[in-house]
């Protein structure tokens, strides 16, 4: 999660989490996290699945469920961009069209949706990963404002436009770093952001991170978000390198 803190490198198509969905229709919106980017309809407990095909999700947020889990939605922290995407493999957090903000899967909808990608999630776990995942996702959009600062002369309100998960793409500083020993990171999302009417794109990178020995099963991560090397990424890279 996209991020997500699950380990997705254990996963067939790790880096489903978040990204864009559509707005919503009086139902909270139509995107989960991990996402099924599968066939237009989909099997699930016995049930044609009708699939969205503008974000291979389903038309119906999936809150069905008699597992005592929650179907309450968090609406996050990240403003929606007007004209904002869906990037492949990544839906999630859906979209709340009244707020103008992304929003996040239930436990009910992140536990259909692991369910439909055969993971055998366990329902005790959902309050436990699901906060998690939005945690993850909050401190990812954290650090990006933190970037964005420099540009808020241009542009005071930077919205998301999309998120992309490509867990399978190696980005060239984390293979640099895994040459002298570092540990590679589990994921990778790149996210783009509408600077008032530029793209602008950040990496992040997610790894694992140490472990607290007084709370060894306690989840740990760090974030290294930065902008794509375009022009203007290297220079802010530059820029915050030698502190001007």
């Amino acid at each position: 999660m996209s991020g997500c803190p699950v380990d997705h490198g254990a996963r067939t198509d790790a880096g489903d989490c978040p990204a864009g969905g559509r707005p919503a229709d009086g139902s909270g919106g139509s995107g989960e996290c991990p996402a099924d980017h599968g066939q237009s309809l989909r099997a699930f407990a016995g049930q044609a699945l009708a699939m969205d095909p503008h974000n291979n999700m389903p038309l119906v947020p999936e809150q069905h469920g008699s597992r005592g889990l929650s179907t309450e939605r968090t609406v996050s922290s990240i403003p929606r961009a007007e004209r904002y995407e869906a990037a492949g493999p990544s839906e999630c957090p859906a979209v709340d069209g009244t707020k103008e903000m992304w929003i996040y899967p239930s436990e009910q909808m992140f536990f259909n949706a692991m369910r439909r990608k055969n993971w055998d999630p366990k329902a005790r776990d959902m309050k436990t990963v699901v906060p998690i995942h939005n945690t993850v996702n909050e401190e990812c959009w954290r650090q990006i404002m933190d970037w964005e600062k420099r540009h808020a002369s241009a542009c005071g309100a930077p919205k998301l436009l999309r998120f992309e998960g490509k867990a399978k793409q190696t980005t060239p500083k984390a293979w640099l770093r895994s040459l002298v020993g570092y540990q590679r990171p589990f994921d990778r999302h790149d996210w783009t952001v509408d600077r008032c009417g530029t793209r602008v794109t950040y990496v992040i990178d997610f790894y694992e991170g140490r472990r607290d020995p007084n709370n060894p099963h306690a989840t740990s991560f760090f974030l290294d978000v930065r902008p794509a090397l375009t022009a203007s990424g290297a220079w802010d890279r530059a820029c915050r390198l030698f502190g001007f």
